[in-house]
């Protein structure tokens, strides 16, 4: 079979792979991108009032890899008269509505977008070492078929509840469907949250201030042992950097395990800022009585069940280790997001590298193709990469490197060292016995 071969075809068009677009398009670049959605979307569910992202703006589309491009936040700031409003507000956080219509700014810019394509199979033709996407129109059904040399997978991740909660994953709300479900929620007797991030956090500070009007009782429950702040401290910002992804690379796979679990904290938490205003909001609150509501840490979600009216959870509590039982009325997941194997990726599964789980292994490059540099993966690879996989900060590094291999040039600077800190045994470091 032969056709038109692209350079490159891009899986997904969440904000990594319009990243890699934004940056791919001045370069000469062959390059499309389909997604099955109609249009952009970004965490349109979590859209609260007043809700910012939680990295600085400089964290776009662009700038981290080309300041100068046409793609930039302040580019966009700058087309829709806000660069001046947005300077007044002396904010490096952008509000997750300015965050998404930029994307969808930029996304109409580019011509090589291809919306209602779904992938359905990705095979590898040997006689022209090409590989073939098919997708199938989510609008009228039509299949197509798109060859390129490269291709890049950004399908991002996947909302996901904890197993002892996944058989009410029906009746429940996800956090990513927060604000089409709110006007029901809202409407019942009695809502819990389930979580201990950002999106837990800024639901009940949404719902708690209706609490006492609005006639519902809200519950907040979280398995870890406090409500804990991102740590956000200069240092550790120092993690998200080419020298801590190499070190974490590096790393056997149990102790890349056991790191991810650990540094949970470090970006799965909740803005310390956000932490205090809840705080100030219940004292305020509860000036005028109590505030029907609770908060209880420590406390795991062991079973659940629908009785066709109510929620029914038993709980745990972690350092007492006793049970008992709470019933709710409308349950909310703020349990976050997993990422999944694509299964459009069975056809070339024998291409590709494995680790010992059944994870994709995921090269340094972000190829998984062994060493051949022709598959490419997008905020996949957070078992092995570490937390700079769904960092938006890093994701024009990332876009970088993958244009680097992909060009065989280097078009944007990559940085190979920004920290001050040592992560391994520093080089050159004498062993114990020749140092004395």
């Amino acid at each position: 079979m032969s056709g038109h071969v692209h350079d490159l075809v891009g899986v997904g068009i969440g904000p990594f792979n319009l990243g890699l677009a934004c940056l791919a398009q001045p370069t000469g670049l062959d390059a499309v991108f389909l997604d099955r959605a109609d249009g952009f979307r970004w965490h349109h569910g979590m859209m609260i009032e007043g809700a910012t992202i939680q990295v600085p703006f400089l964290a776009d589309l662009v700038t981290m890899a080309d300041p100068t491009s046409e793609f930039s936040f302040l580019r966009w700031l700058k087309h829709t008269g806000r660069l001046y409003p947005f300077y007044i507000r002396e904010s490096f956080y952008a509000l997750r509505t300015e965050y998404d219509a930029y994307c969808r700014w930029a996304a109409e810019r580019l011509p090589g977008l291809r919306w209602n394509h779904e992938v359905i199979a990705i095979e590898h033709d040997p006689a022209e070492d090409v590989y073939v996407v098919r997708a199938m129109r989510t609008d009228t059904g039509e299949e197509s078929t798109v060859r390129a040399r490269h291709v890049v997978v950004g399908v991002g991740t996947r909302p996901t509840a904890p197993p002892a909660l996944r058989g009410v994953a029906e009746t429940a709300v996800h956090s990513a469907d927060y604000l089409r479900s709110r006007d029901a929620l809202r409407a019942t007797d009695s809502i819990t949250i389930v979580g201990s991030g950002q999106s837990a956090a800024e639901i009940y500070r949404d719902l708690v201030e209706g609490a006492r009007d609005g006639g519902y009782r809200l519950d907040w429950i979280t398995r870890s042992p406090r409500f804990f702040p991102m740590e956000y401290t200069k240092l550790t910002l120092e993690m998200t950097s080419p020298e801590y992804t190499d070190h974490f690379h590096a790393l056997p796979i149990a102790m890349r395990q056991h790191l991810g679990r650990e540094q949970r904290s470090l970006y799965k938490g909740i803005s310390a800022d956000l932490i205090d205003d809840i705080y100030d909001t219940l004292y305020r609150l509860s000036a005028d009585g109590p505030v029907p509501t609770t908060l209880l840490t420590d406390t795991e979600v062991i079973a659940a069940e629908w009785d066709g009216a109510r929620h029914r959870l038993r709980l745990r509590h972690g350092q007492l280790d006793e049970t008992h039982e709470r019933e709710t009325a409308s349950l909310i997941l703020a349990t976050g997001y997993a990422s999944e194997t694509p299964p459009f990726l069975a056809g070339i599964a024998d291409r590709l590298d494995w680790d010992a789980l059944g994870r994709l292994d995921v090269a340094r490059d972000y190829s998984v193709d062994g060493g051949r540099g022709r598959v490419f993966v997008q905020n996949g690879e957070e078992h092995t990469h570490g937390l700079t996989a769904p960092d938006l900060g890093f994701g024009a590094w990332r876009n970088s490197s993958i244009l680097a291999s992909i060009t065989g040039r280097e078009v944007y600077p990559i940085e190979r060292r920004i920290a001050f800190q040592e992560f391994g045994v520093p080089h050159g470091a004498l062993a114990p016995e020749a140092a004395r």
